[in-house]
Protein backbone atom coordinates (compact mmCIF):
# COMPACT_ATOMS: atom_id res chain seq x y z
CA UNK A 1 0.00 0.00 0.00
CA UNK A 2 1.35 3.46 -1.15
CA UNK A 3 0.43 6.29 1.58
CA UNK A 4 1.25 9.00 -0.85
CA UNK A 5 -1.00 7.97 -3.55
CA UNK A 6 -4.13 7.51 -0.97
CA UNK A 7 -3.23 11.63 -0.08
CA UNK A 8 -6.39 13.26 -1.93
CA UNK A 9 -5.93 17.30 -2.94
CA UNK A 10 -9.57 17.73 -1.39
CA UNK A 11 -10.46 17.83 2.12
CA UNK A 12 -8.39 15.57 4.48
CA UNK A 13 -11.24 14.49 6.73
CA UNK A 14 -14.39 11.76 6.24
CA UNK A 15 -17.52 12.83 5.16
CA UNK A 16 -19.71 9.48 5.25
CA UNK A 17 -20.67 6.21 6.44
CA UNK A 18 -18.78 3.31 5.60
CA UNK A 19 -19.79 0.19 7.56
CA UNK A 20 -20.00 -0.66 10.92
CA UNK A 21 -17.92 -3.62 12.54
CA UNK A 22 -20.26 -6.19 14.65
CA UNK A 23 -17.75 -7.10 18.00
CA UNK A 24 -21.03 -10.15 18.57
CA UNK A 25 -20.56 -8.35 22.04
CA UNK A 26 -21.28 -4.81 23.14
CA UNK A 27 -18.25 -2.12 22.43
CA UNK A 28 -17.41 0.50 24.53
CA UNK A 29 -14.10 1.44 23.74
CA UNK A 30 -12.12 1.59 21.04
CA UNK A 31 -8.48 2.65 20.19
CA UNK A 32 -6.21 2.12 16.82
CA UNK A 33 -2.40 1.09 16.95
CA UNK A 34 0.19 3.45 16.15
CA UNK A 35 0.06 2.51 12.10
CA UNK A 36 -3.86 2.33 12.08
CA UNK A 37 -3.63 -1.15 10.69
CA UNK A 38 -5.17 -2.95 14.30
CA UNK A 39 -8.31 -1.75 15.79
CA UNK A 40 -8.31 -2.82 19.46
CA UNK A 41 -12.98 -2.62 20.79
CA UNK A 42 -13.29 -2.94 24.59
CA UNK A 43 -16.51 -4.89 25.17
CA UNK A 44 -18.94 -5.37 27.99
CA UNK A 45 -18.59 -8.75 28.71
CA UNK A 46 -14.87 -8.20 29.19
CA UNK A 47 -13.32 -9.15 25.79
CA UNK A 48 -10.96 -7.16 23.77
CA UNK A 49 -11.26 -7.86 19.92
CA UNK A 50 -9.04 -6.69 17.98
CA UNK A 51 -9.83 -5.78 14.47
CA UNK A 52 -7.84 -6.29 10.86
CA UNK A 53 -8.86 -2.72 9.82
CA UNK A 54 -7.56 -3.10 6.35
CA UNK A 55 -9.82 -6.48 5.97
CA UNK A 56 -12.42 -5.42 7.99
CA UNK A 57 -12.39 -8.67 9.89
CA UNK A 58 -11.54 -9.82 13.55
CA UNK A 59 -7.89 -11.27 13.81
CA UNK A 60 -7.75 -12.12 17.47
CA UNK A 61 -10.28 -11.94 20.66
CA UNK A 62 -8.92 -12.13 23.70
CA UNK A 63 -11.25 -13.00 26.79
CA UNK A 64 -9.21 -10.37 29.11
CA UNK A 65 -11.95 -9.50 31.97
CA UNK A 66 -15.22 -10.41 33.45
CA UNK A 67 -16.12 -6.76 34.01
CA UNK A 68 -16.61 -4.40 31.10
CA UNK A 69 -13.51 -2.86 29.64
CA UNK A 70 -13.62 0.64 29.87
CA UNK A 71 -9.82 1.66 28.44
CA UNK A 72 -7.43 0.53 26.16
CA UNK A 73 -4.19 1.95 24.93
CA UNK A 74 -1.31 0.09 22.82
CA UNK A 75 2.23 0.21 23.32
CA UNK A 76 4.51 1.97 20.69
CA UNK A 77 5.43 -0.88 18.82
CA UNK A 78 1.99 -2.74 18.92
CA UNK A 79 3.17 -5.88 20.81
CA UNK A 80 1.07 -4.90 23.77
CA UNK A 81 -2.22 -4.17 25.16
CA UNK A 82 -2.92 -2.32 28.24
CA UNK A 83 -6.38 -2.42 29.51
CA UNK A 84 -8.94 -1.45 32.17
CA UNK A 85 -12.18 -2.85 33.50
CA UNK A 86 -14.76 -1.48 35.85
CA UNK A 87 -13.50 -4.29 38.64
CA UNK A 88 -10.68 -2.00 38.91
CA UNK A 89 -7.80 -3.97 37.59
CA UNK A 90 -5.72 -3.09 34.63
CA UNK A 91 -4.11 -5.81 32.75
CA UNK A 92 -0.93 -5.88 30.50
CA UNK A 93 -1.46 -8.16 27.45
CA UNK A 94 0.72 -9.74 25.04
CA UNK A 95 -0.54 -9.20 21.55
CA UNK A 96 0.49 -12.21 19.64
CA UNK A 97 -0.70 -14.82 22.22
CA UNK A 98 -3.32 -13.14 23.45
CA UNK A 99 -1.70 -13.82 27.22
CA UNK A 100 -1.51 -11.84 30.27
CA UNK A 101 1.51 -10.40 31.31
CA UNK A 102 0.65 -8.44 34.57
CA UNK A 103 -2.64 -7.22 36.55
CA UNK A 104 -2.48 -4.64 38.74
CA UNK A 105 -5.57 -4.22 41.28
CA UNK A 106 -6.72 -0.54 42.36
CA UNK A 107 -9.13 0.49 45.22
CA UNK A 108 -11.34 3.06 42.61
CA UNK A 109 -12.43 2.60 39.65
CA UNK A 110 -9.88 3.39 36.85
CA UNK A 111 -11.31 6.33 34.10
CA UNK A 112 -8.10 5.79 31.87
CA UNK A 113 -4.98 3.76 31.02
CA UNK A 114 -1.78 4.93 28.65
CA UNK A 115 1.48 4.03 27.60
CA UNK A 116 4.30 6.10 27.81
CA UNK A 117 4.66 7.41 23.96
CA UNK A 118 8.08 6.24 23.99
CA UNK A 119 8.85 4.10 27.30
CA UNK A 120 7.21 0.97 27.10
CA UNK A 121 8.12 0.17 30.92
CA UNK A 122 5.68 3.09 32.47
CA UNK A 123 1.82 3.05 32.32
CA UNK A 124 -0.16 6.28 33.44
CA UNK A 125 -3.53 5.11 35.30
CA UNK A 126 -6.24 7.60 36.02
CA UNK A 127 -8.22 6.14 39.34
CA UNK A 128 -11.28 7.69 40.22
CA UNK A 129 -11.14 10.00 43.19
CA UNK A 130 -7.70 10.08 42.98
CA UNK A 131 -4.57 11.06 41.92
CA UNK A 132 -3.02 10.00 38.92
CA UNK A 133 -0.67 6.86 38.87
CA UNK A 134 2.52 6.32 37.09
CA UNK A 135 3.09 2.38 37.13
CA UNK A 136 6.35 0.40 36.03
CA UNK A 137 5.65 -2.89 34.50
CA UNK A 138 9.11 -4.33 35.52
CA UNK A 139 9.73 -4.03 39.14
CA UNK A 140 5.56 -3.99 39.93
CA UNK A 141 5.82 -0.31 41.75
CA UNK A 142 3.53 3.00 41.31
CA UNK A 143 4.34 6.59 41.80
CA UNK A 144 1.52 9.12 42.73
CA UNK A 145 1.82 12.01 41.17
CA UNK A 146 1.98 15.46 42.92
CA UNK A 147 -1.65 17.41 42.55
CA UNK A 148 -2.46 21.11 42.99
CA UNK A 149 -5.17 20.74 45.91
CA UNK A 150 -5.55 17.11 47.83
CA UNK A 151 -8.86 18.32 48.70
CA UNK A 152 -10.13 18.12 44.95
CA UNK A 153 -9.17 14.34 43.47
CA UNK A 154 -11.44 14.47 40.03
CA UNK A 155 -8.07 14.60 38.37
CA UNK A 156 -7.20 13.65 34.55
CA UNK A 157 -3.73 13.15 33.08
CA UNK A 158 -2.32 12.00 29.75
CA UNK A 159 1.44 12.21 28.29
CA UNK A 160 2.67 14.82 26.02
CA UNK A 161 3.34 13.41 22.49
CA UNK A 162 7.12 11.88 23.18
CA UNK A 163 6.11 11.81 27.07
CA UNK A 164 8.66 13.66 28.55
CA UNK A 165 5.96 15.53 30.08
CA UNK A 166 2.52 14.70 31.53
CA UNK A 167 -0.39 17.16 31.99
CA UNK A 168 -2.88 17.02 35.08
CA UNK A 169 -5.89 18.71 35.08
CA UNK A 170 -8.69 19.16 37.94
CA UNK A 171 -12.12 20.20 38.66
CA UNK A 172 -11.16 23.34 39.34
CA UNK A 173 -9.87 24.11 36.24
CA UNK A 174 -6.21 23.87 37.08
CA UNK A 175 -3.44 22.59 34.81
CA UNK A 176 0.22 21.23 36.20
CA UNK A 177 2.59 20.05 33.41
CA UNK A 178 5.03 17.84 35.42
CA UNK A 179 8.47 16.28 34.44
CA UNK A 180 8.18 12.38 33.25
CA UNK A 181 11.07 11.37 35.44
CA UNK A 182 11.08 13.74 38.50
CA UNK A 183 7.74 14.75 38.40
CA UNK A 184 8.69 18.02 38.91
CA UNK A 185 6.42 20.72 38.65
CA UNK A 186 7.22 22.84 35.61
CA UNK A 187 4.92 24.87 34.71
CA UNK A 188 0.99 25.57 35.89
CA UNK A 189 -1.96 27.90 34.70
CA UNK A 190 -5.59 27.70 34.89
CA UNK A 191 -8.60 27.88 32.64
CA UNK A 192 -10.73 30.34 33.49
CA UNK A 193 -14.72 31.27 31.59
CA UNK A 194 -13.73 34.66 30.58
CA UNK A 195 -13.89 36.21 34.20
CA UNK A 196 -12.13 34.51 37.35
CA UNK A 197 -14.83 31.70 37.13
CA UNK A 198 -13.01 28.19 36.72
CA UNK A 199 -14.66 25.13 34.90
CA UNK A 200 -13.79 21.46 35.32
CA UNK A 201 -11.31 19.52 32.91
CA UNK A 202 -12.58 16.91 31.37
CA UNK A 203 -9.74 15.66 29.18
CA UNK A 204 -6.80 16.34 27.71
CA UNK A 205 -5.29 15.01 24.29
CA UNK A 206 -2.11 15.68 22.60
CA UNK A 207 -2.06 15.05 18.46
CA UNK A 208 0.44 13.34 17.02
CA UNK A 209 2.10 15.94 15.06
CA UNK A 210 3.16 19.05 16.16
CA UNK A 211 3.13 20.59 19.64
CA UNK A 212 -0.92 21.19 20.09
CA UNK A 213 -2.80 19.96 22.51
CA UNK A 214 -6.55 20.29 23.50
CA UNK A 215 -8.29 20.37 27.06
CA UNK A 216 -11.83 19.86 27.28
CA UNK A 217 -14.21 21.05 29.67
CA UNK A 218 -17.13 21.52 31.05
CA UNK A 219 -18.16 24.96 29.89
CA UNK A 220 -18.61 23.05 26.85
CA UNK A 221 -15.78 24.15 25.33
CA UNK A 222 -12.95 23.14 23.32
CA UNK A 223 -9.84 25.03 24.09
CA UNK A 224 -6.37 24.41 21.90
CA UNK A 225 -2.93 25.32 23.16
CA UNK A 226 0.70 25.12 21.57
CA UNK A 227 2.51 22.84 23.93
CA UNK A 228 5.44 25.14 23.94
CA UNK A 229 4.04 28.10 24.56
CA UNK A 230 2.78 26.19 28.13
CA UNK A 231 6.12 25.75 29.08
CA UNK A 232 7.60 29.20 28.05
CA UNK A 233 5.00 30.92 30.34
CA UNK A 234 6.03 28.60 33.34
CA UNK A 235 4.29 28.18 36.53
CA UNK A 236 1.06 30.21 37.05
CA UNK A 237 1.18 31.09 33.56
CA UNK A 238 -1.33 32.70 31.78
CA UNK A 239 -1.67 31.54 27.94
CA UNK A 240 -4.39 32.61 25.35
CA UNK A 241 -5.67 29.46 23.62
CA UNK A 242 -5.11 29.04 19.89
CA UNK A 243 -8.71 28.12 19.00
CA UNK A 244 -12.33 27.73 20.89
CA UNK A 245 -13.94 25.43 19.62
CA UNK A 246 -18.00 25.04 20.59
CA UNK A 247 -21.64 24.62 19.54
CA UNK A 248 -23.24 28.02 19.68
CA UNK A 249 -26.39 26.92 18.56
CA UNK A 250 -27.16 23.63 20.85
CA UNK A 251 -25.11 24.30 23.44
CA UNK A 252 -23.78 20.50 23.19
CA UNK A 253 -21.68 19.18 25.66
CA UNK A 254 -18.73 17.15 24.01
CA UNK A 255 -18.16 13.50 25.46
CA UNK A 256 -14.73 12.59 24.04
CA UNK A 257 -12.44 14.61 21.63
CA UNK A 258 -9.45 14.17 19.46
CA UNK A 259 -6.98 15.34 16.66
CA UNK A 260 -6.59 14.02 13.57
CA UNK A 261 -3.77 11.85 12.10
CA UNK A 262 -1.99 15.19 10.79
CA UNK A 263 -3.43 17.30 13.61
CA UNK A 264 -5.11 19.89 11.34
CA UNK A 265 -8.83 18.27 12.11
CA UNK A 266 -10.50 18.41 15.85
CA UNK A 267 -13.55 15.85 16.13
CA UNK A 268 -15.52 16.16 19.21
CA UNK A 269 -18.13 13.87 19.69
CA UNK A 270 -21.44 14.62 21.69
CA UNK A 271 -22.65 14.07 24.56
CA UNK A 272 -26.21 14.09 23.56
CA UNK A 273 -26.69 12.17 20.65
CA UNK A 274 -24.60 9.95 17.77
CA UNK A 275 -22.76 13.45 16.05
CA UNK A 276 -19.49 14.09 15.21
CA UNK A 277 -18.29 17.84 14.72
CA UNK A 278 -15.22 18.16 12.55
CA UNK A 279 -13.46 21.55 12.91
CA UNK A 280 -10.16 22.75 11.19
CA UNK A 281 -7.53 23.70 12.99
CA UNK A 282 -5.48 26.24 12.02
CA UNK A 283 -8.74 27.91 11.01
CA UNK A 284 -11.35 27.17 14.05
CA UNK A 285 -14.15 26.36 11.79
CA UNK A 286 -16.73 24.07 11.64
CA UNK A 287 -16.16 22.04 8.24
CA UNK A 288 -18.63 18.70 8.72
CA UNK A 289 -20.83 17.49 11.42
CA UNK A 290 -21.57 13.81 10.74
CA UNK A 291 -25.09 12.94 11.59
CA UNK A 292 -25.51 8.74 13.39
CA UNK A 293 -28.66 6.92 14.18
CA UNK A 294 -30.89 9.49 15.97
CA UNK A 295 -31.70 8.44 19.41
CA UNK A 296 -27.89 6.40 20.10
CA UNK A 297 -25.53 8.14 22.94
CA UNK A 298 -22.17 8.47 21.82
CA UNK A 299 -19.06 6.20 23.62
CA UNK A 300 -16.09 6.97 22.03
CA UNK A 301 -14.44 8.15 19.33
CA UNK A 302 -10.75 7.44 17.51
CA UNK A 303 -9.32 9.29 14.49
CA UNK A 304 -7.22 6.57 12.17
CA UNK A 305 -3.33 7.83 12.46
CA UNK A 306 -2.63 7.56 8.77
CA UNK A 307 -6.09 8.27 6.86
CA UNK A 308 -9.38 10.41 7.22
CA UNK A 309 -11.21 7.29 9.04
CA UNK A 310 -13.13 7.69 12.19
CA UNK A 311 -14.33 5.36 14.48
CA UNK A 312 -17.15 5.85 17.23
CA UNK A 313 -19.15 3.75 19.37
CA UNK A 314 -22.76 3.99 19.48
CA UNK A 315 -24.99 1.68 21.33
CA UNK A 316 -22.15 -1.21 21.12
CA UNK A 317 -21.59 -0.98 17.87
CA UNK A 318 -18.58 0.55 15.96
CA UNK A 319 -19.35 3.14 13.09
CA UNK A 320 -16.97 3.92 10.77
CA UNK A 321 -16.68 7.16 9.01
CA UNK A 322 -14.16 7.76 5.40
CA UNK A 323 -14.35 9.60 2.35
CA UNK A 324 -16.32 8.80 -0.80
CA UNK A 325 -13.67 7.35 -3.11
CA UNK A 326 -14.41 8.09 -6.75
CA UNK A 327 -12.56 6.47 -9.34
CA UNK A 328 -11.95 8.22 -12.44
CA UNK A 329 -9.53 5.69 -14.68
CA UNK A 330 -9.47 8.38 -17.39
CA UNK A 331 -7.44 10.78 -15.18
CA UNK A 332 -4.45 7.72 -14.49
CA UNK A 333 -2.55 9.30 -18.19
CA UNK A 334 -2.94 11.82 -20.46
CA UNK A 335 -3.06 9.95 -23.22
CA UNK A 336 -5.80 7.12 -22.11
CA UNK A 337 -9.01 6.71 -23.61
CA UNK A 338 -12.41 5.64 -22.70
CA UNK A 339 -13.54 2.99 -24.86
CA UNK A 340 -17.23 1.60 -25.39
CA UNK A 341 -16.48 -1.05 -27.19
CA UNK A 342 -13.36 -2.94 -27.98
CA UNK A 343 -11.06 -1.72 -30.89
CA UNK A 344 -8.63 -3.89 -33.17
CA UNK A 345 -5.01 -3.19 -32.41
CA UNK A 346 -2.95 -2.37 -35.75
CA UNK A 347 0.24 -3.42 -34.64
CA UNK A 348 3.53 -1.57 -35.76
CA UNK A 349 5.94 -3.01 -37.98
CA UNK A 350 8.84 -2.72 -35.46
CA UNK A 351 6.83 -2.41 -32.00
CA UNK A 352 7.60 -6.07 -30.96
CA UNK A 353 10.81 -6.54 -32.41
CA UNK A 354 13.83 -7.17 -30.51
CA UNK A 355 15.76 -4.69 -31.93
CA UNK A 356 14.74 -2.08 -34.32
CA UNK A 357 16.84 -2.56 -37.58
CA UNK A 358 15.79 1.05 -39.40
CA UNK A 359 16.45 2.97 -36.23
CA UNK A 360 19.55 5.40 -36.43
CA UNK A 361 21.89 5.28 -32.87
CA UNK A 362 21.35 8.90 -31.70
CA UNK A 363 24.08 10.16 -29.46
CA UNK A 364 23.59 9.41 -25.48
CA UNK A 365 22.82 12.96 -24.24
CA UNK A 366 20.91 14.13 -21.32
CA UNK A 367 18.07 12.27 -20.49
CA UNK A 368 19.01 8.93 -22.76
CA UNK A 369 22.64 8.99 -21.40
CA UNK A 370 20.34 8.42 -17.24
CA UNK A 371 18.62 5.64 -18.62
CA UNK A 372 21.70 3.50 -18.19
CA UNK A 373 22.61 4.18 -14.58
CA UNK A 374 21.99 1.46 -12.24
CA UNK A 375 18.53 1.85 -10.23
CA UNK A 376 18.06 0.68 -6.38
CA UNK A 377 15.38 -1.26 -6.46
CA UNK A 378 16.55 -3.46 -2.86
CA UNK A 379 15.91 -0.97 -0.54
CA UNK A 380 12.94 0.62 0.62
CA UNK A 381 12.11 3.85 2.02
CA UNK A 382 10.73 4.82 4.89
CA UNK A 383 7.12 6.04 4.63
CA UNK A 384 7.08 9.88 6.35
CA UNK A 385 3.64 9.11 8.27
CA UNK A 386 4.48 6.02 9.97
CA UNK A 387 7.88 7.95 11.22
CA UNK A 388 8.49 10.73 14.03
CA UNK A 389 9.69 14.13 13.35
CA UNK A 390 12.88 13.04 15.62
CA UNK A 391 13.21 9.57 13.19
CA UNK A 392 14.70 8.83 10.34
CA UNK A 393 13.71 4.57 10.18
CA UNK A 394 10.78 2.68 10.69
CA UNK A 395 10.40 0.23 13.96
CA UNK A 396 11.86 -2.88 12.29
CA UNK A 397 10.29 -4.90 15.68
CA UNK A 398 6.60 -3.31 15.13
CA UNK A 399 3.74 -5.50 14.81
CA UNK A 400 1.63 -4.31 11.95
CA UNK A 401 -1.07 -7.48 11.30
CA UNK A 402 -1.97 -10.58 13.14
CA UNK A 403 -1.47 -13.85 11.60
CA UNK A 404 -5.61 -15.46 11.09
CA UNK A 405 -5.63 -19.19 11.56
CA UNK A 406 -7.46 -20.01 8.82
CA UNK A 407 -11.07 -22.93 9.97
CA UNK A 408 -11.00 -26.00 9.06
CA UNK A 409 -14.66 -27.43 9.27
CA UNK A 410 -13.58 -30.68 9.46
CA UNK A 411 -9.90 -31.80 10.53
CA UNK A 412 -8.16 -35.13 9.74
CA UNK A 413 -7.18 -36.83 12.75
CA UNK A 414 -3.51 -36.80 12.46
CA UNK A 415 -3.07 -36.78 8.47
CA UNK A 416 1.04 -36.72 8.39
CA UNK A 417 1.72 -38.67 11.76
CA UNK A 418 2.27 -42.09 12.64
CA UNK A 419 -0.28 -44.76 12.28
CA UNK A 420 -3.01 -44.87 15.23
CA UNK A 421 -1.92 -48.24 16.39
CA UNK A 422 1.75 -47.32 17.03
CA UNK A 423 0.09 -44.13 18.84
CA UNK A 424 -1.94 -46.35 21.41
CA UNK A 425 0.81 -48.33 22.11
CA UNK A 426 3.40 -45.26 22.76
CA UNK A 427 0.37 -44.09 25.20
CA UNK A 428 0.25 -47.20 27.10
CA UNK A 429 3.65 -47.02 27.61
CA UNK A 430 3.77 -43.58 29.06
CA UNK A 431 1.67 -45.00 32.03
CA UNK A 432 -0.52 -42.60 34.27
CA UNK A 433 2.11 -39.58 33.34
CA UNK A 434 0.54 -39.00 29.78
CA UNK A 435 -3.34 -40.10 31.18
CA UNK A 436 -3.78 -36.61 32.14
CA UNK A 437 -2.08 -34.72 28.90
CA UNK A 438 -4.61 -37.11 27.12
CA UNK A 439 -8.05 -36.19 29.26
CA UNK A 440 -6.64 -32.44 28.91
CA UNK A 441 -7.18 -32.81 24.68
CA UNK A 442 -10.10 -35.09 25.57
CA UNK A 443 -11.90 -32.28 27.14
CA UNK A 444 -11.11 -30.11 24.59
CA UNK A 445 -8.92 -27.44 27.32
CA UNK A 446 -5.84 -26.24 26.42
CA UNK A 447 -2.91 -27.35 28.70
CA UNK A 448 -2.64 -24.52 32.18
CA UNK A 449 -1.11 -20.98 31.26
CA UNK A 450 1.49 -19.99 33.55
CA UNK A 451 -0.70 -17.43 35.91
CA UNK A 452 0.32 -13.81 35.45
CA UNK A 453 1.55 -11.74 39.18
CA UNK A 454 -1.09 -9.69 40.62
CA UNK A 455 -0.02 -6.73 42.44
CA UNK A 456 -2.64 -4.77 44.80
CA UNK A 457 -2.01 -0.65 44.47
CA UNK A 458 -2.54 0.98 47.80
CA UNK A 459 -3.66 4.42 47.83
CA UNK A 460 -4.10 6.06 50.83
CA UNK A 461 -7.53 8.26 51.40
CA UNK A 462 -9.37 6.71 48.48
CA UNK A 463 -13.23 5.70 49.09
CA UNK A 464 -13.35 2.10 48.52
CA UNK A 465 -17.26 2.59 47.79
CA UNK A 466 -16.87 4.11 43.96
CA UNK A 467 -18.98 3.06 40.75
CA UNK A 468 -17.31 3.62 37.47
CA UNK A 469 -19.51 5.87 35.78
CA UNK A 470 -20.06 3.05 32.92
CA UNK A 471 -22.27 1.37 35.49
CA UNK A 472 -24.15 4.15 36.82
CA UNK A 473 -24.77 6.11 40.01
CA UNK A 474 -23.98 4.42 43.08
CA UNK A 475 -27.70 4.15 44.20
CA UNK A 476 -28.55 1.80 41.24
CA UNK A 477 -24.80 0.83 40.72
CA UNK A 478 -25.62 -2.75 42.27
CA UNK A 479 -28.21 -3.88 39.91
CA UNK A 480 -26.34 -2.35 36.69
CA UNK A 481 -23.49 -3.92 37.93
CA UNK A 482 -25.09 -7.61 37.22
CA UNK A 483 -26.34 -6.65 34.03
CA UNK A 484 -23.11 -5.37 32.88
CA UNK A 485 -20.33 -7.90 33.37
CA UNK A 486 -19.95 -11.49 31.52
CA UNK A 487 -23.17 -13.60 33.03
CA UNK A 488 -22.27 -15.97 35.97
CA UNK A 489 -23.66 -19.14 33.91
CA UNK A 490 -22.37 -20.69 31.25
CA UNK A 491 -23.25 -18.26 28.55
CA UNK A 492 -20.14 -16.34 28.12
CA UNK A 493 -17.68 -20.12 28.93
CA UNK A 494 -19.26 -21.88 26.00
CA UNK A 495 -18.81 -19.03 23.63
CA UNK A 496 -15.21 -19.24 24.67
CA UNK A 497 -15.20 -23.41 24.47
CA UNK A 498 -17.74 -25.00 23.01
CA UNK A 499 -16.63 -28.00 23.76
CA UNK A 500 -15.49 -27.89 27.13
CA UNK A 501 -17.75 -30.20 29.37
CA UNK A 502 -19.49 -28.50 32.60
CA UNK A 503 -17.78 -29.18 36.21
CA UNK A 504 -20.44 -30.63 38.59
CA UNK A 505 -19.46 -29.98 42.19
CA UNK A 506 -20.85 -31.79 45.48
CA UNK A 507 -23.13 -34.80 45.46
CA UNK A 508 -25.35 -32.98 43.22
CA UNK A 509 -24.60 -34.22 39.86
CA UNK A 510 -27.62 -32.24 37.98
CA UNK A 511 -27.37 -28.78 37.70
CA UNK A 512 -31.09 -26.81 37.80
CA UNK A 513 -30.74 -26.38 33.54
CA UNK A 514 -29.67 -30.03 33.13
CA UNK A 515 -32.90 -31.43 32.18
CA UNK A 516 -31.38 -33.40 29.26
CA UNK A 517 -28.57 -34.87 31.75
CA UNK A 518 -30.95 -35.71 34.27
CA UNK A 519 -32.71 -38.20 31.90
CA UNK A 520 -29.79 -39.45 30.74
CA UNK A 521 -27.89 -40.01 34.45
CA UNK A 522 -31.76 -41.74 34.99
CA UNK A 523 -31.60 -43.76 32.41
CA UNK A 524 -28.15 -45.42 32.81
CA UNK A 525 -28.66 -45.35 36.92
CA UNK A 526 -25.40 -44.05 37.65
CA UNK A 527 -24.14 -40.75 39.38
CA UNK A 528 -22.71 -38.28 37.42
CA UNK A 529 -19.00 -37.26 38.91
CA UNK A 530 -16.74 -34.36 39.26
CA UNK A 531 -14.77 -34.63 35.97
CA UNK A 532 -17.76 -34.59 34.04
CA UNK A 533 -18.11 -38.60 33.48
CA UNK A 534 -19.82 -41.52 34.94
CA UNK A 535 -17.45 -43.07 38.08
CA UNK A 536 -14.07 -42.75 36.22
CA UNK A 537 -15.48 -43.18 33.02
CA UNK A 538 -13.92 -40.71 30.26
CA UNK A 539 -16.71 -38.49 28.47
CA UNK A 540 -14.47 -39.16 25.35
CA UNK A 541 -15.26 -42.92 25.68
CA UNK A 542 -18.82 -42.70 25.12
CA UNK A 543 -20.99 -43.17 22.16
CA UNK A 544 -21.66 -39.92 20.24
CA UNK A 545 -25.04 -39.23 20.64
CA UNK A 546 -24.71 -39.28 24.61
CA UNK A 547 -21.62 -36.75 24.77
CA UNK A 548 -23.47 -34.35 22.64
CA UNK A 549 -26.45 -34.52 25.29
CA UNK A 550 -23.52 -33.66 27.96
CA UNK A 551 -22.42 -31.36 26.41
Amino acid sequence: MNLELLESFGQNYPEEADGTLDCISMALTCTFNRWGTLLAVGCNDGRIVIWDFLTRGIAKIISAHIHPVCSLCWSRDGHKLVSASTDNIVSLWDVLSGDCDQRFRFPSPILKVQFHPRDQNRVLVCPMKSAPVMLTLSDSKHVVLPVDDDSDLNVVASFDRRGEYIYTGNAKGKILVLKTDHQELVASFRVTTGTSNTTAIKSIEFARKGSCFLINTADRIIRVYDGREILTCGRDGEPEPMQKLQDLVNRTPWKKCCFSGDGEYIVAGSARQHALYIWEKSIGNLVKILHGTRGELLLDVAWHPVRPIIASISSGVVSIWAQNQVENWSAFAPDFKELDENVEYEERESEFDIEDEDKSEPEQTGADAAEDEEVDVTSVDPIAAFCSSDEELEDAKALLYLPIAPEVEDPEENPYGPPPDTVQISIAEDGTGSEKKRQAMSDGSQPLKKKPKTTTVELQGVPVDEVHPLLGVKGDGKSKKKQAGRPKGSKGKERDSPFKPKIYKGDRGLPLEGAVKGKVQAELGQPLTEAGGFMGQEVSSLPLLLKSALL
